[in-house]
């Protein structure tokens, strides 16, 4: 499977783990915790990108907060006729990419938002597109929050099964890539200032050295 095929995958996704499957649980402790770490580090009149926003649940809970310049990239087509419908208001305000973030990032400008955070989508990047890691780190002004699955136990029982510890194959069907985010960024220029673990989820806070 290389980068191609993942990104295929998530584009025609239905069911479990598609757009309307998100849109249906709605927010959740993970989206309070950001909506809490951007409140406190950028404020609600910043420029705000979640990368691989689906239907939009995590940016409808920074919207309704009073978040006012909100944008978003999404791969699946169908999450935005999800938005539209579950999230009307914040369809209407936001700014949205139907694009895989390896076809976006490129093309904006440096420090282009004042806070770039992702959930559960950077862990999904094929290792050919790891490059995009640095495209992120160049178009997040001062604040950037991941909140992906690290899970350390995972990977050990892995290694006993002589299976590779730094994938999981999730329903056997997409890949998980289990990554130190706090090494990623840091080669990048950013620093780590909060670490948060929130049931599944390792949620970082950086900022630009």
């Amino acid at each position: 499977m290389d980068s191609h095929d993942v990104r295929r995958q998530w584009a025609d996704r239905t069911g479990e783990y598609s757009p309307a499957y998100y849109a249906h649980y709605g927010p959740d402790e993970t989206s309070e915790t950001v909506r809490e770490i951007l409140r406190g580090r950028v404020g609600r009149d910043a420029s705000v990108l979640e990368l691989g926003c689906s239907s939009g649940r995590h940016l409808s809970h920074l919207f309704d907060d009073g978040f006012t310049d909100l944008h978003g990239v999404e791969l699946n087509p169908d999450a935005f006729d999800v938005m539209a419908d579950q999230y009307p208001d914040l369809w209407d305000s936001g700014t949205f990419y139907a694009e895989a973030i390896e076809d976006v990032v490129e093309e904006l400008d440096d420090d282009a938002f004042d806070a770039v955070y992702s959930v559960e989508t950077l862990q999904h990047i094929h290792p050919d597109a790891e490059w995009v890691f640095a495209e992120i780190a160049r178009i997040a002004g001062d604040a950037l929050v991941t909140a992906e699955i690290e899970d350390a136990a995972a990977d050990a029982e892995r290694e006993e099964r002589e299976e590779d510890p730094d994938v999981n194959f999730v329903r056997d069907e997409f890949p998980l890539y289990y990554r130190d985010w706090n090494e990623v960024f840091g080669d990048l220029g950013f620093e780590q200032v909060e670490r948060r673990e929130v049931k599944r989820d390792t949620i970082r806070s950086f900022r630009a050295r």
